[in-house]
């Protein structure tokens, strides 16, 4: 059935009811065509002819089944006017009906209709009688309101709750027309059971709500942007010729020599602005944050039943009535109970297809959400103008974050390298695979362990040089630097993406308060409502202050949240559960790593008893990777559970805004994620091998499991793949596989659960889907935290132990590279279009990565002093070594133990396992000999080692913190082309209005000499003359109080 105007657009909300009650009420029972119904339509089409478009403060349009209200489908142009297609006229959805209002905003509401093809009208509800004693926010209701049962239809079971959010819905889009909005409503969609709700801003509200945000456009002022000179000139014109092929073809990307002033919007200085088209001068990224805002102002405060399901029916009307008089509803709220299912601005149109319209979104797809233009700059400043400001600030900071991914990964190839090309001049791993030395080892475990060779450790000690180098020590130095450059670049970039985007003086206003804390608000005011009650009701209460008491009581249900506010006090038990259960999260993640170290024990052990020597040889390289696979697959699904709870922790301590929310959830998920997967490489780096005992005393877990040793190469080789298989794993399997397939496998249940539910109707199948329709099959927009947040943990990865795996940049650059496409193919083609959001950094994020930038000076200095051998093999090159050389570091290194001193039960199965029988057997630490007095001792050289590693943590870490403090020092925050440009805007604007004060000067000057003028000859005449003469006066006053002056 086609739905169609039914002639009520153009009414203003006084004028709208008399129409419809003319043609909706007053004519109930007459026949279709019959008198009431054709003199409200004569009525209906007279007053539309006779406003101009331009007088018209409201429009409506109501569309609903023509047939339900009574055309005839002889009559009427409207029918006439359908006979073409209408989805062609208004662009497939992206227009009204009239094919000139663009959609702006789209809202979604869920209706009850039957499964067959043509829609059943909608009943009569109860209240609807009731509708033009509402008040003005209820003059003119949407389509579907009002409309007459058929003759002989039962009437459908009633529905409380569904008819309570459609009296929500009819309230608000009332209070919506009421704020100048235009709306139109679509219910014969494609997708059962699913009604759109298209809004329109139309100039008059664009301008309002401009000026209301201060809103910065364009004005008719241009000024020319200074040009560097000289020798920087050649090197820009130069480096620009060069990077030609990789810039996108952009108008916006191309460098610019001139640029538009921008001023706050002021509808009394319209004259000062760019008019000229202004079709475009409010683009659809603004038009869309105005609609928004608008949405989250408009409230919703009648409600005949509460917002909870089943509350409606409480026996407590008092109660009841309070809700209804303090309530207040905007979007965000009815959202939240399921009064609207989504709303959402429109995409620009489609993307693929030679035949479609060229647009913003087309152009975004094809030189920036492409994969084959990967090697390209990003186009950012369309980003920001097709997204808005924030998401545009996230993808340059992706952007600068993997430009200077490129130097690191440059240096960390070069250490690497050196660590290739020197292992073979490395003397203590020659020694360890030097067969002559005939080192025998202690076992590895009890029992089913038997005594082996050092050199069979030979290739874990070769490849512990690639990492474990000199060279590492200045990696990690560089990489402190590199991370303060890049806080220094970033800050720089987005000073410069600020005055391009004209945020110089932009300040965050307050936000609108959450639902939730609105509700908790009205909770505890009527929490506190009542108890007042009951101490007034036994409190005798005097005749002559009734009157008062009921002014009191009436103005307390207006305002009655208005001082009321949540305080530490109300929120104390979400505090107290917020630390309880991060610190529970906080000791699962430890007891997990725990579970591991018992599996890695445990395997070592089973493997031992193995009787291929192929395995026993590998023990060490099998344990490890299996646990390292063993984290990973734990790191990603505690990830997905401690995101969750993170977001529910937010949830229960009711922050007021939604930026309050999103840091306290930020923080949380960062805490819990963090600690989640580091504690693993924590552990390897830190404190495995570091209290083992000794042989004859070591040291159990639950007295049965004896603590693991690293390699006599030391466990900065297992650090390295620890580091490198959960780096790699994160990378691939959560961040890249899991947002290519999650999406796609969402999709794909969508569309067959609505292929499921929607009619068989081939006719509907074969018409084109409007834009609305095609994004509300979108994925919604969840927020930038998720992808801050995996980019975050790698910036850990890269600086916190890159001591350890010098690779570790080059890896994040070429994940880099695909996670900006990815991302920028998911926003484009997978998600519906976000609400744009102005913003002049990326918040909170800058300070935890300055934070995480610190503690990679401290955990890198601990990382070469405790983790590898470098203090060890320095403090015996100038301490120990004869002969100034590395020779005899290995033996040094290794302690003696007397077989005989085993504690009973703990001895080798096998001691003959080597063909001789063993004696003394080696093991890795600082400790006196059995034939010293002080027999397994601590010896000095332990001391002397640990007060280097000790003095070198204190040095390492002072140095590169004042170098990083000297880099944030010497470069400043503020380019100097930027804040000259800043400046020379200040001094344009003053000079733009100084001129425009002269020029009201010298009108109101001009005036008041000729008004002089007209006095003179007044004077001088009789008083008949002088009242004809001069009776100009008034008339000339009012004509310049009406005019721009």
């Amino acid at each position: 059935m086609l739905e169609g105007d039914i002639g009520l657009e153009g009414l203003s909300p006084k004028e709208a009811p008399a129409a419809q009650a003319a043609g909706a009420v007053d004519g109930e029972g007459a026949p279709p065509g019959g008198p009431s119904e054709q003199a409200a339509k004569m009525r209906v089409h007279e007053k539309y002819s006779t406003l101009p478009a331009e007088d018209r403060s409201v429009h409506i349009i109501n569309i609903c089944a023509i047939e339900d209200i009574g055309y005839l489908p002889s009559e009427g142009t409207l029918l006439n006017s359908l006979s073409v297609d209408p989805d062609a006229k208004c662009k497939y959805g992206l227009y009204f009906r009239d094919g000139k209002r663009k959609v702006d905003y789209i809202l979604v509401y869920h209706h009850k209709r039957p499964s067959g093809g043509r829609a059943l009208p909608r009943r009569v509800l109860h209240n609807d009688a009731a509708l033009g004693a509402r008040g003005a926010k209820q003059d003119q209701p949407l389509p579907g309101k009002g409309v007459q049962m058929e003759a002989g239809s039962p009437e459908p079971p009633m529905d409380y709750y569904e008819d309570d959010k459609q009296f929500r819905r009819e309230e608000y889009e009332g209070n919506l027309l009421e704020a100048g909005l235009e709306l139109e409503r679509d219910q014969d969609t494609k997708i059962h059971g699913v009604g759109f709700v298209k809004i329109h801003a139309p100039w008059n509200v664009l301008c309002r709500e401009a000026e209301f945000l201060k809103l910065k456009m364009p004005t008719k002022k241009m000024y020319h942007i200074s040009e560097t000179r000289g020798l920087l000139k050649t090197i820009n014109s130069v480096l620009q010729k060069i990077t030609d092929p990789i810039q996108p073809k952009v108008a916006e990307h191309r460098p610019q020599t001139t640029k538009r002033l921008y001023y706050p919007f002021s509808r009394e200085k319209q004259h000062l602005f760019d008019l000229s088209d202004k079709d475009s001068f409010f683009d659809s990224k603004t038009r869309s944050t105005i609609v928004y805002e608008i949405l989250k102002r408009t409230t919703c405060t009648k409600a005949k039943y509460s917002m909870g399901q089943g509350e409606g029916r409480k026996k407590d009307s008092a109660l009841l009535s309070k809700r209804r008089k303090c309530g207040k509803y905007g979007i965000t709220s009815l959202l939240a109970n399921g009064v609207y299912s989504a709303a959402y601005p429109l995409h620009d149109g489609d993307y693929e297809g030679d035949s479609i319209e060229f647009n913003d979104r087309k152009l975004l797809y094809e030189e920036w959400a492409s994969y084959g233009v990967f090697y390209k700059y990003q186009p950012i400043d369309l980003v920001r103008k097709y997204f808005g400001e924030k998401i545009g600030l996230y993808f340059a900071w992706l952007g600068a974050y993997t430009q200077m991914l490129i130097p690191a990964s440059v240096v960390g190839i070069i250490v690497f390298l050196y660590g290739c090309a020197t292992v073979d001049q490395n003397i203590p791993s020659m020694e360890m695979c030097d067969q002559r030395y005939n080192i025998t080892m202690c076992p590895l475990c009890d029992k089913t362990c038997s005594y082996w060779k050092m050199s069979s450790a030979c290739a874990t000690a070769r490849a512990s040089h690639l990492f474990d180098n000199p060279a590492t020590v200045f990696f990690s130095v560089f990489m402190a630097l590199w991370a303060a450059t890049f806080m220094e670049h970033w800050k720089r970039k987005q000073m410069r993406l600020n005055y391009r985007w004209d945020l110089t003086g932009f300040e965050e206003e307050e936000d609108h308060p959450r639902a939730e804390y609105e509700a908790r608000v009205l909770e505890k005011s009527l929490r506190k409502e009542s108890k007042n009650k009951e101490k007034r009701r036994h409190v005798p209460e005097e005749s002559t202050n009734k009157w008062k008491q009921r002014v009191k009581s009436a103005m307390a249900g207006v305002k009655l949240t208005d001082k009321v506010k949540l305080t530490w006090k109300d929120r104390f038990p979400a505090y107290l559960t917020n630390l309880v259960s991060i610190i529970f999260m906080i000791a699962v993640t430890f007891a997990i790593v725990l579970g591991v170290i018992i599996y890695r024990i445990s395997m070592a052990a089973a493997l031992a008893m193995n009787s291929s020597p192929s395995v026993r040889s590998n023990i060490r390289v099998t344990v490890t990777a299996t646990a390292v696979i063993i984290n990973l697959v734990v790191i990603i699904l505690l990830d997905e559970v401690y995101g969750c709870i993170a977001r529910w922790l937010t949830k229960i301590e009711v922050p007021k805004t939604e930026k309050s929310f999103e840091e306290r959830l930020i923080f949380k998920a960062f805490l819990l994620k963090f600690v989640n997967s580091y504690t693993p490489i924590f552990y390897v780096a830190f404190f495995k091998g570091r209290f083992v005992g000794r042989p004859g005393d070591y040291v159990y877990i639950f007295r049965s499991f004896r603590m693991e040793e690293c390699a006599p190469g030391g466990c900065l080789m297992e650090l390295c793949i620890q580091l490198s298989i959960i780096m790699l794993g994160k990378q691939l399997i959560q961040n890249n596989l899991f947002e290519i397939g999650i999406p796609k496998m969402k999709k794909l249940i969508r569309r067959l659960r609505r292929r499921r539910q929607s009619p068989s109707d081939h006719e509907e199948q074969g018409k084109r889907k409007q834009r609305y329709e095609v994004d509300y099959n979108l994925e919604p927009f969840a927020g930038l935290t998720p992808e801050y947040m995996e980019m975050i943990i790698q910036f850990g990865f890269v600086t916190l132990f890159v001591a350890s795996f010098p690779l570790a940049p080059l890896f994040a650059l070429l994940n880099n590279i695909i996670e900006i496409r990815l991302d920028a193919k998911k926003f484009v083609t997978e998600l519906r279009r976000p609400v744009a959001v102005r913003a002049k950094d990326i918040g909170i994020w800058y300070n935890i990565l300055r934070g995480v930038g610190k503690l990679a000076v401290i955990i890198n200095a601990f990382v070469i002093s405790f983790t590898s051998d470098f203090i060890p093999r320095l403090v015996y090159l100038y301490m120990y070594s004869q002969n100034g050389t590395m020779h005899g570091f290995v033996n040094h290194t290794l302690s003696s133990f007397n077989v005989s001193d085993f504690q009973n039960g703990t001895a080798p199965n096998d001691p003959l396992d080597l063909g001789y029988e063993v004696q003394i057997c080696r093991y890795k630490d600082y400790r006196e000999p059995p034939w010293s007095e002080h027999k397994y001792d601590i010896s000095k050289d332990f001391w002397a080692v640990l007060a280097a590693r000790l003095a070198f943590v204190i040095v390492f870490q002072n140095l590169v913190m004042f170098m990083s403090d000297f880099v944030d020092w010497v470069i400043p925050d503020i380019p100097k082309d930027i804040s000259q440009q800043i400046h020379k805007e200040k001094v344009l604007m003053v000079e733009l209005f100084m001129r425009e004060e002269q020029g009201k000067q010298q009108l109101l000057d001009t005036w008041m000499e000729k008004d002089r003028s007209r006095e003179e000859p007044c004077n001088n005449h009789n008083p008949k003359a002088r009242s004809d003469s001069c009776g100009s006066g008034p008339a000339a006053s009012q004509a310049y109080h009406g005019g721009a002056l």
